[in-house]
C-alpha cells in the first residue's frame, strides 16, 4: 500500500498572482492531487476537464458539512458558533432532496428571460457609475474595483432580489470578507469574527423588515417560505447570507480577473472596443481563461472510495479546480491561448451538475454589460501601475483582484499594442 503523498500548497504570493503553471503540471501528474490550504487542511484536488466534469455529478460525492471527518472539522470548519450553524446551511452546502427544495425557491428571479427583461436597468447603473468618474470620456484615473467593479454587482444583485434602499445603503463590503476565514490562531481572527456578527445582525434587521413590508421580490418570499415552514430560520438567514456574499462577491471578482486579461492582451482589448457584438462570445472566453471561481467548495464521500484511481478515506474533502478544468488542452485546443471567438466553449466556470450556479444567466449579462460599458466610455484603458503590483485577494477558493489602478483617455488614439504600459506576456505564461 503507497504512502500518502505530501500534500502540494496551494497558497502563496505567486500562486494566488498565476497559478495556471501549477495546474498544468498537475495536470500532466494525473487527476488527482493531495493539497494543502493556508488554513493547514489537506483536501483531494481534481484537475483535469473530463475528471472535473465527472467529479461533478458524481452521486457519491455529498455537500453537506456533517459528512466531513475529524481531521477536516479541526481546521476547515472554523467559523465559530453559532455564525456556523446559523450561515452555513445554504445551498452550497446541502444534498438532494433539501438542496432540490431550497434551490427552487430562489430559480424564477435568476431565470434568462426575466434577467434579459432587466438589462436596460443594468445599464442605466452602469452608466451613472461612470458619470461619477473624474473626466469621463477624457484623460482620467481610478482605481475600477472602488469605482466600478465592487459597486455595480451589488447594485445589481439588490435589484433584483429586493433589497430595500436603506438596507442597500447600510451594506457593508467588508463584510464579504467572511468568505476569506481565518483560523483561531491568527492575529486576524477578532476582525472576522466582527464581520460575521455585524453581517449576521443585519441579516436579522432585513428578515424582520421584510417580515412587516412584504412584497413580490425573492427576499419576501423566502422569508414567507419560512413563515409557512418551508424553511428552518437558520436555512432563511443562510439563504439570504449566500445571496449578498456569493450574489455579489465573485462577479464583481470576475470583472477585474477579465480586466485585468484584456489589459495583458491589448490587441484583444482593442478588438473588443471596436467590435461590442463580440461581447457574449468573448465573455464565455475570459470566463474560461481565468475564472473568479478558481475551486469549488468541499464534497465528501460516506465511505472510503476510489477516485480515477485514487483512494480517498471518507469525510476527507474533494475541490474540483475549475480554473485547471478549463485550461485543459485535451479539451481546449490551445487551452492557454486568450479567443475572444473560441466556439464550443464548454467551460465549468459556473460548475455543472445540480449545484451549477443559479445566478449564471445574471452573471452573464453583469458582465457583457459591465465590460462593454467599461470598454465604451473608457478609451484608452490601460494599466497605471506595473502588473507586479496588483493586490491578488488572498481568498481560497476565488481569483481576483482588490484594487486595478487604471488610466484612460487619449492615449487611446495610441497603436493597440502601446495602449498597455505593463510588457505583453505570453499567453502560456498568463
Amino acid at each position: 500500500m503507497s504512502a500518502t503523498p505530501e500534500p502540494v500548497e496551494l497558497y502563496g504570493t505567486e500562486y494566488k498572482r498565476d497559478p495556471y503553471p501549477l495546474y498544468a503540471e498537475l495536470r500532466a501528474r494525473g487527476p488527482v492531487h493531495r493539497v494543502r490550504f493556508p488554513s493547514g487542511v489537506c483536501a483531494w484536488l481534481v484537475t483535469g476537464y473530463e475528471a472535473a466534469h465527472q467529479a461533478l455529478t458524481d452521486p457519491r460525492l455529498g455537500k453537506r458539512h456533517s459528512r466531513g471527518n475529524a481531521a477536516w472539522r479541526a481546521r476547515a470548519s472554523i467559523m465559530p458558533e453559532p455564525q456556523h450553524s446559523q450561515l452555513q446551511v445554504h445551498l452550497l452546502h446541502q444534498d438532494p432532496p433539501k438542496h432540490t427544495a431550497m434551490r427552487r425557491l430562489i430559480t424564477e428571479a435568476f431565470t434568462p428571460q426575466r434577467v434579459e427583461r432587466l438589462r436596460p436597468r443594468f445599464q442605466e447603473m452602469a452608466d451613472a457609475l461612470l458619470d461619477a468618474l473624474p473626466h469621463p470620456g477624457r484623460t482620467g484615473h481610478t482605481d475600477l474595483v472602488d469605482a466600478f467593479a465592487a459597486r455595480f454587482p451589488f447594485q445589481v444583485l439588490a435589484e433584483v432580489i429586493g433589497l430595500p434602499g436603506e438596507f442597500g445603503d447600510r451594506f457593508d463590503r467588508d463584510w464579504g470578507k467572511v468568505v476569506q476565514p481565518v483560523g483561531p490562531e491568527d492575529p486576524g481572527r477578532p476582525a472576522y469574527e466582527a464581520r460575521l456578527r455585524g453581517l449576521q445582525g443585519y441579516i436579522a434587521d432585513l428578515v424582520a423588515h421584510k417580515r412587516h413590508e412584504r412584497g413580490e421580490d425573492l427576499l419576501s418570499r423566502l422569508v414567507t417560505a419560512r413563515d409557512e415552514g418551508h424553511l428552518r430560520p437558520e436555512e432563511l438567514d443562510s439563504m439570504i447570507f449566500q445571496l449578498l456574499v456569493a450574489g455579489q462577491e465573485p462577479v464583481t471578482n470576475q470583472i477585474t480577473t477579465a480586466l485585468v486579461t484584456l489589459l495583458r492582451h491589448p490587441e484583444q482589448l482593442a478588438q473588443l472596443a471596436d467590435r461590442p457584438e463580440l461581447l457574449p462570445r468573448a465573455v464565455e472566453e475570459l470566463l474560461r481563461y481565468d475564472s473568479a471561481f478558481e475551486l469549488t467548495t468541499w464534497r465528501f464521500f460516506a465511505e472510503d472510495a476510489d477516485l480515477h484511481g485514487t483512494r480517498v478515506p471518507a469525510g476527507d474533502s474533494v475541490i474540483v479546480s475549475l480554473c485547471a478544468a478549463d485550461r485543459d488542452p485535451r479539451q481546449f485546443p490551445d487551452a492557454d491561448t486568450l479567443d475572444l471567438d473560441r466556439s464550443p466553449n464548454p467551460h465549468l466556470a459556473f460548475g455543472h451538475g445540480i449545484h451549477f450556479c443559479p445566478g449564471a444567466a445574471l452573471a452573464r449579462v453583469e458582465l457583457q454589460v459591465a465590460l462593454g460599458t467599461l470598454l465604451r466610455r473608457l478609451p484608452g484603458l490601460r494599466m497605471a501601475v506595473p502588473e507586479s503590483e496588483l493586490p491578488w485577494i488572498p481568498a481560497v477558493l476565488a481569483r481576483g483582484v482588490d484594487r486595478l489602478p487604471v488610466t484612460y483617455g487619449p492615449d487611446g488614439d495610441q497603436p493597440a499594442a502601446s495602449r498597455c504600459p505593463v510588457a505583453h506576456v505570453p499567453d502560456a505564461a498568463c
